[in-house]
């Protein structure tokens, strides 16, 4: 595809939002680049896979800064990404068993469930009734929480911290700055996995992915930098919103590949 500014502008653009929603929230950011690349001309395949690259890019960039800052526990990253890589291949092999407007129903329904757990969490710690809240047992705990999530990645199609943030808020009894710069460093190790597989598959857009990731170099060091000097409760309540954004989308796209299978059917 011929580049033009308009292009140039709108993968830094992206890249740059991409970066900024990796570090402030520990998601992944592909919410926002695959429909943005889909947007720009790119078949799904590519936009996925350009998508991995930019992820991982970011990724580790706010990972090394979280790092540096003295915000990252490689226990609690690895407890969480070693089941999350091998439950997200029985995600993979669920969601081709399933149509896929039932797997966005599913998920949408995820992310509205989420946002009340979110909020009951919150609620409970403010009437100190779980501020110091502990699993039964931390390592299984870990296990179960990466293994859900991976389940879930696989399943749906999106993941990291959206899924992540809150199993760990509610399972592990985690606050919710630690929750995220977790999800962020797990989501190192999964797009390690998810960018290797495309590339040898060729679908990766080397150009592309690395604008974008110029972009998101940019905006994961400014929100890991904001992240601890923000209060709880704003970073919360940003979560959330995002949460409820996504959630729509998601129902739209369900609501859309319904209409297919009835004027089909």
């Amino acid at each position: 595809m011929a580049f033009n500014f308009f292009n140039l502008l709108m993968l830094a653009s992206g890249g740059l939002v991409s970066g900024i929603l990796a570090g402030l929230l520990g998601i992944g950011g592909g919410t926002v680049l695959v429909p943005l690349l889909v947007t720009l001309g790119y078949t799904p395949v590519q936009a996925v896979a350009t998508s991995s690259l930019t992820i991982l890019i970011t990724s580790v960039s706010g990972s090394v800064q979280n790092w540096r800052m003295g915000y990252f526990d490689f226990k609690r990253v690895i407890y969480l990404a070693l089941p999350a890589l091998v439950t997200a291949q029985l995600g993979v092999y669920l969601a081709g068993r399933l149509p896929p407007y039932l797997i966005l129903l599913t998920f949408g329904s995820l992310l509205l469930t989420n946002i009340h757990l979110i909020e009951l969490r919150q609620r409970l710690k403010a009437k100190g009734e779980t501020a110091q809240a502990k699993p039964f047992n931390p390592v299984l705990s870990r296990l179960g929480t990466g293994g859900a999530a991976g389940l879930l990645a696989g399943f749906t199609g999106l993941g990291g911290g959206v899924i992540m943030v809150p199993l760990q808020m509610l399972l592990l009894g985690e606050p919710l700055k630690v929750a995220i710069q977790t999800s962020l460093g797990v989501i190192v190790l999964t797009a390690v996995s998810a960018c290797t597989g495309h590339a040898l598959a060729g679908n990766i857009l080397l150009v592309e992915g690395l604008l974008l990731g110029i972009g998101g170099l940019l905006g994961v060091q400014i929100s890991t930098r904001a992240l601890p000097k923000l209060p709880e409760r704003v970073v919360g309540l940003m979560f959330r919103i995002f949460l409820g954004i996504l959630a729509g989308y998601v129902f739209a796209q369900a609501g859309e590949q319904l209409l297919k299978v009835l004027r089909q059917g």
